[in-house]
């Protein structure tokens, strides 16, 4: 679990709120406008289904919970269970990885021995293999998308709030009493879509831009480590090549060692 980001989003909506209840005279019901609300989210929501098939926008609920429940592989673990099959297929041959498929949990890693251990060419391997991330990209992309979309129009749909509640307000010039209530409430929309955008879509987004580059880095890191193994490198030179996108501290003994 990534309590950063529960923390954070959490972090956000408490000091804003604390600054509310902290304000000389502020009360906590002068920020509370249920048409506002209806506007900014309401809006937001309807923009989102005319952006996107329904299949991707009910997929929303699952793309916000990446954010909090990551499913990207350490890069050390990984580096180093593709080291001790090298040590395998170098000692035993690559025939001899098909008994370590049941103990493989990530699939790509699976997809990659099995090809490798059914003799496939390395050039059709490495094809298949990049051809499963790039689908793995596209369907991040598309999941940050829609974060994407709503953190542009819930500020949108605020102004839209914020000029529908200044006309009602300028038709209501002949009442001076509630001029200042009304312009209150028409900054309500804008406050919203303000704090919807910048308090959840927007850090969701980029939390789940962040996971989808380490993604990225430790499947590229299987893909060069799978062909080398088909290639019968050197366990010892796999590993210090694997290393590489590691920082020094994080590198097993033996590439510290060699440095």
């Amino acid at each position: 679990m990534d309590t950063a980001t529960i923390g954070g989003v959490a972090g956000a909506w408490l000091i804003v709120l604390l600054s509310i209840l902290i304000a000389p005279g502020a009360k906590l019901s002068a920020f509370v406008d249920y048409p506002s609300v209806m506007i900014v989210v309401g809006g937001a929501v309807a923009a989102l289904f005319v952006a996107f098939p329904l299949r991707l926008i009910f997929s929303l609920p699952r793309v916000v919970l990446k954010a909090v429940f990551p499913k990207v592989p350490e890069l050390g673990p990984v580096i180093a269970q593709l080291v001790q099959f090298a040590e395998i297929a170098r000692r035993d041959g690559i025939l001899a990885l098909e008994n370590k498929t049941e103990e493989i949990k990530d699939p790509f890693i699976l997809l990659g021995v099995q090809m490798a251990v059914d003799g496939t060419d390395a050039e059709l391997m490495e094809a298949v293999m990049r051809s499963e991330v790039d689908a793995v990209m596209n369907r991040h992309k598309s999941g940050k998308a829609l974060l994407d979309t709503l953190n542009k129009y819930a500020p949108a749909f605020g102004m839209i709030g914020t000029l529908v509640g200044l006309i009602i307000m300028l038709g209501n010039m002949d009442d001076p009493s509630a001029i200042g209530p009304g312009m209150a409430v028409a900054l309500l929309t804008t406050l919203y879509g303000a704090m919807v955008s910048n308090m959840c879509c927007a850090p969701i987004a980029d939390k789940l831009a962040l996971y989808s580059k380490q993604e990225y880095m430790v499947r590229e890191v299987i893909i060069r480590g799978l062909l080398s193994i088909q290639a019968g490198d050197n366990p010892r030179v796999l590993e210090q090549k694997l290393n590489t996108v590691l920082p020094l501290k994080q590198r097993t003994t033996t590439e510290r060692k060699a440095a």
